[in-house]
């Protein structure tokens, strides 16, 4: 089947069509409503989703082929080849606007207004619901059916998405999307005629980390957010177009914001990372943005944090690092700036800056082995994937549904690591290095001119043979003649990297005999006893319990923000609201700590800061672009024998803003219930 975004194969299938008098060429595998958008010409649809199979269940794309059958023909199942030519040879015709198409669509609005209720006042899809839309463009101002309305029962989807299934009109997208992308199989519809239903399997809640999209993906308000329910309607939000931190996948998203509290988050569409879905925790961890919060800046005195403010918090922090050893640690969700601000402060002092705080070695300056080769894009097209020691139904569910399109055209996909649910099947070639090192011996000579991607998370490279395994997948991909794409945990891992916040030996050789630590964000790391501890972030995580001055610092969506995803591509986080309190911008708190010091950074705006990050790594310049790494193999060395180890425990509490999250907190409780619950033997 052929989906928009595909690229056309064989130029002699183009064909050509008169839609609406304007004569357009388009391959023979597009279906009618393709073409029409080719043409520029809009055709209502609610069962159709480019992105989905085609169900051709709605009818509201009906349109007429000039010479076809007497009857409107379904413009989403219908492709441009199996149109037939005029009689003298000429293009075939297709009107979208005649008479018959007019009076077809009303009818069509007739029917699915039958059992529709007037919920629209209370409905939370009023103002940006496809049948409202559509009702008033296609439809007409009354209806012959006097009969009561049916209604449904409502399910129990859990505690994200709320139903109210009396409004839905059976397009079957929620079917769909969870069947074919989210690859969960819960959801179906049962019936026929008027007792045709959408429902789930047993009353079964959804088990995905990618539900959510449902709610978008929904075209009435049958399927709505339960959390942001009866919260704001859309024309009272403030739209900011930003970048996804919860994992290194740099998902594109719409920040709505109402004042100053973030609302909800939208998915973007980009068809190179995300393409148009998010994960839960990108969707509903706005909560915790607003919980826990760090706003004011505080000093530990006798052994207790007391209120200060910036000025005595500075000085504080300036009088600590003055003349002593000090060492920086950079947390998974500091933006480019911040990290290279930190960079430049504490070298400056005689310092060591890391950003690898789970140990995992990542080769210094070899963007080819901390990045790979590889985009995103290039999974889609791959016959063979190899997965070592990653799970990227957690590390990155967005990634996963990517890998699981693959699979389901044809890809042969492998795992050496722990066996875990991926929602799609895969060789299972072993548990750890030993079935590594077996693949790195064999001859890989049938691979070549096959298109390959080999996917390496951070279980396997962040173990004290890190380097080994680095080295090893690095030869094999280079002898299968494949692309590398190292699966990052952090949103700012690779743009740290690229700046140079790294240390030789790591952060063992960072903190070794320091004296003070200067903790930017760093909450997922154990400091031992001793150092003085000056705490930058946003939350009062584990970080800030550490800390004896905290420097309360903005959140992602509070700061304009450069980060490098997970394949390497630069991609700015934009503004969409304003810290709480006294919270001020991670590069501006470095920037005023460094004149308090003496040693004061070269730039007093967010635009010379970047200016000096492009003026010495050029590539993170190129917004939106992944540039070519040249390929740097590390050499294979000795590894160890032991099985690669998960790093993602708990999909929902992997950051302080998600452990701030009342919401995230229930769902990570419902998720342990359900992997404790007994199978029905016991």
């Amino acid at each position: 089947m052929w989906r928009s975004g595909e690229q056309v194969t064989a130029m002699s299938d183009l064909k050509k069509v008169i839609i609406d008098g304007q004569e357009v060429e388009v391959d023979g595998a597009m279906t009618l409503i393709q073409a029409c958008e080719v043409a520029g010409i809009e055709v209502p649809r609610f069962c159709y989703h480019e992105r989905l199979t085609i169900a051709g269940n709605c009818r509201m794309c009906l349109v007429e082929v000039v010479g076809g059958p007497p009857k409107p023909a379904a413009s989403c199942a219908m492709q441009v080849r199996d149109l037939r030519p005029g009689k003298d040879g000429e293009p075939p015709v297709v009107k979208t606007n005649s008479p018959m198409v007019k009076k077809a669509r009303e009818g069509v609005m007739e029917f699915l207004l039958i059992n529709h209720p007037l919920d629209c006042p209370i409905c939370d899809q009023g103002g940006e619901c496809d049948l409202q839309d559509q009702a008033m463009a296609y439809g007409v101002d009354f209806s012959r059916f006097r009969e009561p309305k049916r209604a449904t029962e409502d399910l129990d989807l859990g505690p994200l998405v709320e139903t109210h299934m009396t409004r839905c009109i059976s397009c079957t997208r929620c079917v769909r999307f969870t069947t074919e992308v989210a690859g969960i199989h819960q959801m179906g519809q049962t019936g026929r005629g008027e007792d045709a239903e959408i429902t789930s399997y047993l009353n079964q809640t959804l088990d995905s980390n990618m539900q959510g999209n449902i709610i978008d993906l929904c075209p009435v308000g049958a399927l709505v957010s339960k959390p942001y329910a009866f919260t704001a309607r859309p024309w009272e939000l403030t739209k900011t177009e930003s970048i996804d931190v919860m994992d290194a996948l740099g998902a594109n998203i719409r920040v709505d914001t109402k004042g100053r509290e973030v609302m909800r988050f939208l998915p973007r569409n980009h068809d190179g990372v995300n393409e148009e879905w998010i994960s839960d925790k990108t969707r509903f961890v706005w909560d915790g943005l607003r919980r826990q919060r760090l706003d004011t800046p505080y000093i530990r005195e006798n052994g207790k944090l007391r209120k200060a403010g910036w000025d005595e918090a500075l000085g504080a922090a300036a009088a600590a690092m003055k003349g002593k050893k000090v060492a920086g640690l950079v947390g998974d969700l500091a933006p480019v700036e911040a990290a290279f601000a930190l960079k430049e402060l504490i070298e400056g002092q005689g310092g060591h800056v890391e950003c690898r705080t789970d140990g995992a070695k990542l080769p210094i300056g070899n963007r080819s082995g901390y990045v790979g080769t590889a985009k995103v894009e290039d999974i889609d097209d791959a016959e063979m994937i190899l997965i070592i020691g990653a799970n990227p139904a957690v590390e990155s569910p967005v990634l996963n549904a990517r890998i699981r399109k693959a699979w389901s055209q044809g890809a042969q996909v492998a795992l050496i690591g722990e066996a875990v649910d991926l929602t799609f099947d895969y060789i299972h070639l072993g548990t750890g290095r030993a079935a590594l090192a077996k693949l790195a011996a064999m001859d890989h000579g049938d691979k070549h001119g096959k298109p390959g991607v080999t996917i390496l998370g951070q279980g396997a490279l962040n173990e004290a043979d890190g380097d080994a395994i680095l080295g090893t997948v690095m030869a094999t991909v280079e002898a299968a003649q494949s692309k590398l794409l190292v699966l990052h945990t952090a949103a700012a891992r690779v743009g740290a990297m690229d700046v140079g916040a790294v240390t030789d030996g790591g952060m063992e050789a960072a903190l070794d005999g320091a004296e003070v630590v200067y903790n930017l964000g760093a909450d997922e790391v154990d400091i031992a006893a001793g150092p003085f501890v000056i705490y930058q972030g946003s939350h009062g995580d584990r970080g800030a319990h550490r800390a004896d001055i905290i420097l309360p610092a903005a959140a992602y969506t509070e700061e304009n923000g450069l980060f490098v995803n997970t394949e390497g591509r630069p991609q700015l986080a934009q503004r969409a609201g304003f810290a709480p309190g006294e919270a001020k911008e991670n590069w501006a708190i470095l920037r005023a700590l460094s004149a308090e010091m003496d040693a004061t950074l070269p730039y007093n705006s967010l635009a010379q800061l970047r200016s000096a990050i492009i003026v010495a790594h050029p590539h993170l310049g190129r917004i939106d672009e992944v540039v070519e790494n040249e390929w740097h193999p590390t050499g294979a060395a000795h590894m160890g024998d032991a099985d690669f180890r998960g790093v993602v425990q708990d999909f929902y509490l992997t950051n302080p803003i998600a452990r701030a999250s009342t919401l995230m907190a229930e769902l990570s409780a419902n998720a342990k219930a359900r992997a404790a619950a007994p199978i029905a033997a016991e």
